[in-house]
């Protein structure tokens, strides 16, 4: 089976419509994770914990996607960024 690792994260933003952090220092890293469906929960959990802060987001990072950036980008892939 095929393992492909999710990495939940948050933290406080410099402007809630931008992905933006305020402090890099605090992110808050909740876990990475072996599936989707675990850091789907992880994410809900930590989201639902700061409902109350408008500035606050946590995010999944697909960390299986990941790619080695030595390698020259296809012109999708450039536009896609």
């Amino acid at each position: 089976m095929t393992q492909r690792l999710h990495l939940v994260f948050g933290g406080e933003l410099i402007d809630p419509s931008k992905n933006a952090f305020k402090d890099i220092d605090a992110i808050d890293i909740v876990g990475m994770f072996p599936d989707y469906e675990s850091a789907y929960n992880a994410w809900k959990a930590a989201a639902q914990r700061t409902v109350d802060n408008a500035h606050m987001r946590y995010f999944i990072a697909h960390i299986h996607r990941l790619r080695d950036e030595k390698i020259e980008a296809s012109p999708t892939e450039e536009l896609e960024s």
